[in-house]
């Protein structure tokens, strides 16, 4: 029995002895050549197909998964895209060489160990793979089972709420770059990790940022440059982001799609997205949703079995299983929805002077909250959804201290508070320069004091249909949070950080409106947050039905 099936007690009903073929050639349609690893069940004929299309290698420290499905009876075709890990061609970022899949296809169909029966199987970029390969007919096609991994990039992953996700993004691309220049060396890339946070911190704070990828891996790295120099809302933008967005493929995608997600993860609004999407064009759907950030769902045992479920049944011709199936924090508990969101009351606490936070509206005459941003000492922040190690949960104390974030908090609640679904924040604000970021998180805050972040979203303006209507300067400021699942206890209280930024995990906003690329100019913000009845900001909770509102 495989390592993985031994840690994370997964044992087949039948366990079949794995042979692997290595360096397998595969041409693309254009007659680059495309190298893979094949994984197939000893003595077993045709068995169905799992492909995965991955840029991050095919080592043997890659092998665990293959070999957990071809050990449960599975062939696993791992295929290395293009300009990586010995496959011919230009790596181009988030663009797919749609070459590739047609000539992956066409090979595949004259092999006389392929079936027929083609199941796909990937997080994160071998997610995203899956949906490029939907932009052709694959009647072969049973399942998906995606991971970590919307259909379009731009808005969600790149520019959410118009903000570049600088910290993300070079994060990105020091993991690639690293792999790339340690030849998929494990051991290169393990004496990579010193100096990479140092690194990524110097590049995150290097004006212009057109230098960053420079000053953090010594190059100039040509898709980083594409990505700061077309934001969406540009001309060169839409016609740039449309080669990632995948959404038209929806319905060329196979019968059953099995989706998972985490609390933590930068993909997830956009997974939800393609979950509704998916349901509307007549797909199975399962949507799983784990209190993780990226990647780090990929290998627990509630994960993988439920994945393994969708696909165990999908490729032997059973109902696999469908639904919403979402860990609840706070509670500890996995519960089944019947559909996304489910049935709540979207619940304003409102803001108050002096740092409340209550059902009730602040008196008339409430004076605003101030505070200054100032990009040369941008506002940070810890955890959440960012790219590395240290996302999810983090205790967020220390940021909350600083003078440049206003935080507003409930008293103790008389009972528990659950809220599953969208978040949303509306603040009336008022600000000395015109083009300024907007940032909130909602934390839980235990009876000890401590502050956990539990989802958080930006918006940068001026910006199209939000932030414009004005009156003596007074901004109505709408930003969508990320969505959540969690159980406020008894005694706990709820909290909201509004400040102007979260650096690196967005790049700072240098308040001149110019192209962000080569600007070098900072210019430092005074904001008001307004909460009288005339102005009330809130946060809106999507209180699950079954439980009491508290004040």
């Amino acid at each position: 029995m495989t390592l993985l099936s031994r840690l994370l007690s997964l044992r087949p009903a039948v366990r079949h002895p794995v042979r692997v073929r290595r360096n397998v050639p595969i041409p693309a349609a254009d007659g680059v050549r495309l190298m893979a690893t094949h994984y197939y069940p000893a003595g077993v004929q045709t068995p169905p197909l799992v492909l995965m299309r991955t840029p991050y290698g095919r080592g043997r420290l890659v092998d665990a998964l293959p070999r957990l499905l071809a050990e449960r009876g599975y062939q696993v075709l791992c295929q290395s895209l293009r300009g990586t890990a010995g496959s011919q061609g230009r790596f181009d970022g988030f663009v797919i060489d749609p070459a590739d899949a047609d000539g992956t296809l066409t090979w595949l169909r004259s092999q006389p160990w392929f079936g027929g029966v083609l199941a796909t199987w990937g997080a994160s970029y071998l997610g995203y793979a899956q949906w490029e390969l939907a932009a052709r007919q694959i009647p072969e096609w049973k399942i998906a089972v995606i991971q970590d991994a919307p259909s379009a990039f731009a808005g969600g992953f790149m520019y959410p709420g118009g903000a570049f996700a600088l910290g993300n993004a070079l994060g990105w691309v020091q993991l690639v770059d690293t792999m790339f220049r340690s030849d998929n060396s494990m051991l290169r890339q393990l004496l990579a990790v010193f100096g990479a946070s140092r690194r990524l911190h110097r590049a995150v704070l290097t004006l212009p940022l057109t230098d960053a990828d420079r000053a953090l891996t010594g190059h100039r790295v040509s898709w980083y440059q594409e990505w700061l120099t077309n934001p969406p809302g540009s001309e060169s933008g839409q016609e740039y982001w449309a080669r990632m967005d995948q959404r038209g493929n929806t319905e060329r995608m196979p019968p059953i799609v099995y989706l998972q997600g985490g609390w933590y993860d930068f993909f997830l609004p956009g997974m939800i997205e393609d979950h509704a999407r998916l349901l509307a064009a007549g797909r199975s759907v399962r949507l799983l949703i784990g209190p993780w950030s990226h990647g780090k769902g990929l290998n627990t045992r509630a994960a993988l079995r439920d994945a393994l479920t969708a696909l165990d049944a999908a490729l032997a011709g059973r109902q696999a299983p469908t639904g919403v199936r979402v860990f609840i924090t706070g509670a500890k508990q996995w519960r089944d929805l019947p559909g996304w969101p489910p049935a709540h009351r979207p619940t304003p606490w409102h803001l108050h002077p002096g740092g409340g936070l209550s059902r009730e509206q602040a008196a008339p005459g409430a004076p605003p909250s101030h505070y200054r941003y100032d990009p040369t000492d941008p506002t940070p922040t810890v955890g959440g959804t960012i790219v590395g190690f240290s996302a999810g949960p983090a205790d967020n104390r220390a940021i909350e201290a600083r003078s440049d974030v206003l935080t507003f908090t409930t008293a103790p609640l008389t009972s528990d508070v659950e809220v599953i679904g969208p978040v949303r924040v509306r603040l009336y604000a008022r600000a000395s320069l015109p083009h300024v970021d907007y940032t909130a998180r909602l934390c839980a805050v235990d009876p000890r004091g401590r502050s956990v972040n539990l989802c958080d979203g930006i918006i940068r303006l001026p910006a199209p249909g939000t932030g414009q209507e004005k009156t003596e300067g007074v901004r109505t400021v709408d930003i969508t949070l990320w969505p959540v699942a969690h159980r406020f206890a008894r005694g706990h209280r709820i909290r909201l950080q509004v400040a102007g930024g979260a650096h690196p995990r967005y790049g700072r906003n240098p308040g001149t409106g110019r192209p962000l690329a080569a600007e070098r100019e900072l210019r430092a913000s005074d904001n008001e947050i307004l909460h009288d009845p005339d102005h009330p900001s809130a946060i809106w909770l999507p209180v699950s039905s079954a439980f009491s509102q508290a004040s």
